[in-house]
């Protein structure tokens, strides 16, 4: 739980350390999970107690492709969701996408490997955009840089934090 000074994130990512330093210095309640690396959402959902699927969150990160120019984007859903591609594309304003490759995720997010991402674009200088579903659970989990350390928190927090854009765009 977030006792100060009570956390070790010794051996982790030090992206660990930055989310729970935020989390403690806005006064947000948080708790936290030590495991084995998890792969899925599903693997995770099953080892975060107290906490399901759909309150799991995927921080996915896209390239975009637009005539003004090429970004990267954080697309945010649920655990148990997946993302409508023309919904993406609508909400981005472009013709197509693709998931960032692992050396791209890597190099934007300071050494984050695919599946420890957490969804807080905002630290990596991304917009994020996030499905409305997300935000109908009152806590959020996710993998806090590393696939072995994952953090709970309230969702009205997250969204304070991160201000993300909040659309539809995960598959019905």
């Amino acid at each position: 739980m977030n006792e100060a000074g009570k956390i070790s994130v010794v051996g982790f990512h030090p992206l660990v350390a930055k989310i729970i330093k935020i989390l403690e210095e806005n006064g947000f309640w948080f708790e936290t999970f030590e495991h084995e690396p998890v792969r899925t959402s599903f693997e995770a959902s099953k080892i975060r107690t107290g906490y399901n699927l759909e309150q799991g969150t995927k921080a996915l990160i896209v390239k975009a492709y637009k005539n003004s120019g090429d970004y990267f984007a954080m697309l945010i859903v649920r655990g148990s969701d997946k993302f409508d591609e023309k919904k993406v594309k609508d909400l981005l304003n472009i013709k197509e996408f693709r998931f960032a490759q692992e050396k791209e995720v890597v190099e934007l997010t300071g050494g984050v490997l695919p599946g420890g991402v957490p969804p807080f674009g905002n630290l990596f200088n991304l917009p994020v955009f996030v499905d409305e579903k997300v935000l109908a659970n009152e806590k959020i989990v996710f993998n806090a840089g590393d696939k072995r350390f994952s953090i709970g928190m309230y969702s009205c927090d997250w969204l304070k934090l991160v201000k993300p854009e909040v659309a539809a765009f995960a598959l019905v």
